[in-house]
């Protein structure tokens, strides 16, 4: 796949998570947080006013560390894809 071609398909997966109303299950949002903060560069520190959430998202992002930006991505669509498979 192009990295033009990623790139579309993962702003479009971004899209179908951003509109979905229902509630991810946590891990899953985790995974998400974590990809897709690789996947854009953005190494912000999490910001919860809870510190157990920061502690559970800086997790996710310390098991991402190993990825690249293009893996993040795929890895993103993968689990957007995987999720919305029997959700439609």
């Amino acid at each position: 796949m192009t990295n033009k071609a990623l790139d579309i398909e993962f702003l479009d997966a971004v899209e179908r998570v951003n509109a979905y109303t229902d509630p991810f299950p946590a891990d899953t949002l985790l995974k998400l947080y974590a990809y897709y903060k690789k996947a854009t560069n953005n190494y912000e520190q999490p910001s919860s006013k809870k510190a157990i959430i920061n502690a559970f998202k800086t997790n996710a992002l310390f098991q991402a560390k190993d990825i690249t930006e293009d893996e993040a991505k795929q890895a993103y669509i993968d689990l957007v894809n995987n999720y919305f498979l029997y959700r439609k």
